[in-house]
């Protein structure tokens, strides 16, 4: 059984993820930390197939791991956040470390850059003991980074809880190989899996003030079907356009495959964790939020509805999209809700018409002026108009997720001079 996340007031969160490191790091004069990258974090039980080779078996116990993430801020500074949020015991560790990655090593061993690699400390310490529920960020250290750049974060694990905090939709592969070998470039023994592990997020400093734009959502922010080290989720696609027409903006992406708004399943649901892989994320200015069709197609798998169950579904999802509205107005981010786009083709939901007849009510709702600061309506750019249960055939990949055409055309259809408004916290 999962263990479920601790429904706390914002104030405790802080001081839980303060426990955890004790300081908060000191921003280098005159800027000020933003998202560069980000995952949203869940529990994977502990792994002991003999599939799975060693290095990879959980518990983790003196393993070096190499994961590499892709930040989407320039800066002369950064930090990362080791996390131990679905741990039962603490995350030891004895040694961690960054670099860049070597232009071009997409998709296969990544190889480091003479010269870029950089220890990393912890209130001074290399070593780290990060309690179990809790976070804990990095001392700052000088790397500088390009628009977008590929990160190696390297952390020597002595000791892991069996039940691992990580993100398994990384699409891309992290490397694993017994003992410290955190402060060398050179790892030719090292053995992939995909997946992030024990990492949360990594901020930039030194960059000019810019919108620094969260995704959330289900597998479709998350990129299903897009192959590893291949950078083609819709946001991944979002990043290349607006790095290409020189708009600054920082793109975070903390979808979560399954994930639903209402129900904790794969993943923490999204009402419990909007604040932490959302609002709470350094410099946060807009967030676009695609979530629901998981709500909708478990409804009614392997199950009856009833036409008061379905009401009380629907108006269940409108006042958590209220309630998430809310609060992002408490903050002063804007907030985006994308319509649900079409699963009538799906062969795992296998929607009813009443099924259809629920999403489509949901995004009248949605699209109703006032509700949010605006309406990324993907439901319309991906529908078949012969078929608007169903998603265009130039866009679709198995009915229930876009293909990687379908991935791009999202990420064109974005209106990027939104992240140019700017939305004042509720008094």
């Amino acid at each position: 059984m999962k263990k479920p996340l601790p429904r706390w007031p914002l104030s405790l969160l802080v001081t839980v993820i303060l426990a955890g490191c004790g300081h908060v790091p000191r921003t280098p004069a005159g800027a000020d930390w933003l998202a560069a990258w980000g995952s949203a974090q869940l529990e994977q039980a502990p792994v002991t197939a003999s599939t799975v080779p060693a290095p990879w078996q959980q518990p983790q116990r003196d393993v070096s791991l190499r994961q590499v993430v892709r930040t989407t801020a320039a800066g002369s500074t950064l930090r990362v956040r080791v996390s131990n949020l679905f741990g039962l015991e603490p995350l030891q560790l004895d040694a961690a470390s960054v670099a860049l990655v070597q232009p071009g090593t997409e998709g296969g061993k990544p190889q480091l850059q003479a010269g870029s690699l950089k220890p990393l400390t912890f209130q001074g310490q290399r070593g780290l003991s990060v309690a179990p529920g809790t976070e804990a960020w990095s001392d700052p250290v000088a790397l500088p980074l390009p628009r977008v750049a590929d990160v190696a974060v390297q952390m020597h694990v002595v000791s892991a809880p069996a039940s691992a905090t990580v993100h398994p939709g990384s699409r891309i592969s992290s490397w694993a190989l017994p003992g410290n070998r955190v402060d060398t470039a050179d790892w030719p023994d090292a053995t992939a899996r995909d997946g992030w592990w024990h990492l949360a997020a990594v901020d930039v400093a030194g960059a000019a003030p810019q919108p620094v734009l969260v995704a959330t959502g289900d597998s479709v922010t998350d990129g299903y079907g897009v192959a590893a080290g291949s950078y083609q989720r819709w946001t991944d696609a979002l990043t290349r356009r607006m790095a290409a027409q020189g708009q600054a903006a920082s793109v975070v992406n903390t979808g979560i495959g399954g994930n639903r708004i209402l129900q904790d399943g794969l993943g923490p649901r999204l009402l419990a964790r909007f604040d932490r892989d959302a609002l709470a994320r350094s410099g946060v200015t807009h967030v676009v939020l695609l979530e629901g069709v998981n709500d909708l197609g478990t409804s009614h798998r392997q199950r009856a509805t009833t036409p008061e169950s379905r009401a009380t579904l629907l108006a269940d999802l409108q006042q958590g999209l209220t309630t998430m509205a809310s609060q992002a107005r408490e903050r002063g981010v804007c907030l985006f809700v994308a319509t649900v786009m079409p699963y009538g083709g799906s062969g795992y939901y296998q929607p009813q018409p009443e099924n259809e007849a629920d999403r489509q009510a949901l995004n009248n709702w949605i699209r109703q002026p006032g509700r949010f600061d605006g309406v990324v309506d993907f439901d319309a750019l991906t529908r078949d108009p012969m078929r608007p249960s169903h998603l265009k055939r130039e866009v679709d990949n198995d009915g229930l997720h876009p293909s990687m055409a379908g991935y791009q055309a999202m990420a064109d259809a974005f209106p990027v001079e939104w992240l140019d408004k700017r939305c004042s916290a509720a008094r």
